[in-house]
């Protein structure tokens, strides 16, 4: 093998050619040619707040406010939730942003739909809800009873029925609660 090919293979391999010091001792042991580098430094490490990244995953969630996403990260799957609703009916943003939600708990964001999705209502206090027909929103006091379970979007759901006098005034039979 000629020596200009046998330098450039043994090339990578030259870190690790070492000499043994004066005592013999395998301490003593040093890299040839070179003095020990120093370690690398650390690279900077930036903390990413974990409501920051999930609104930037789910910018639907800033209708509730960066304060109050913080104060219920722990509830993350149920935020996506929210956030998946919110983001297949954009008007419930709307409603959310115009209304005190800093000591709403998660759980209590209600969301129901007819079967043929021809309306949608959002209940941020119950009874009271945001109710879309037809391009028009309107609140309205929503009270439901328990019907049966079935499934919607793969999911089994709760499906109500109207009670009281929204039970005469709505055109729609049942809401499946999809939140």
């Amino acid at each position: 093998m000629d020596a200009p090919l046998k330098a450039h293979l043994l090339k990578p391999l030259r870190h690790l050619l070492y000499t043994v010091g004066v005592g013999g001792a395998i301490s003593d042991l040093k890299p040839a040619g070179k003095r020990l580098r120093e370690p690398p430094e650390p690279a900077l490490v930036v903390k990413i707040d974990p409501a920051e990244e999930l609104l930037r995953e789910w910018p639907e969630l800033s209708a509730f406010g960066v304060e109050w996403v913080r104060k219920w990260l722990d509830l993350r799957d149920r935020l996506i939730e929210i956030a998946k609703v919110l983001r297949k009916y954009p008007w419930m943003a709307g409603v959310v942003r115009q209304r005190p939600v800093s000591i709403l708990h998660p759980y209590m964001v209600e969301v129901y739909v007819t079967r043929d999705g021809s309306e949608a209502c959002l209940s941020l206090n119950p009874p009271k809800a945001f109710c879309v027909q037809n391009s028009s929103a309107k609140e309205v006091k929503l009270e439901l009873a328990f019907s049966r379970f079935e499934t919607y979007e793969e999911k089994t759901r709760e499906v109500y029925r109207p009670k009281g006098l929204l039970a005469y005034t709505t055109a729609a039979g049942e809401y499946v609660r999809i939140l």
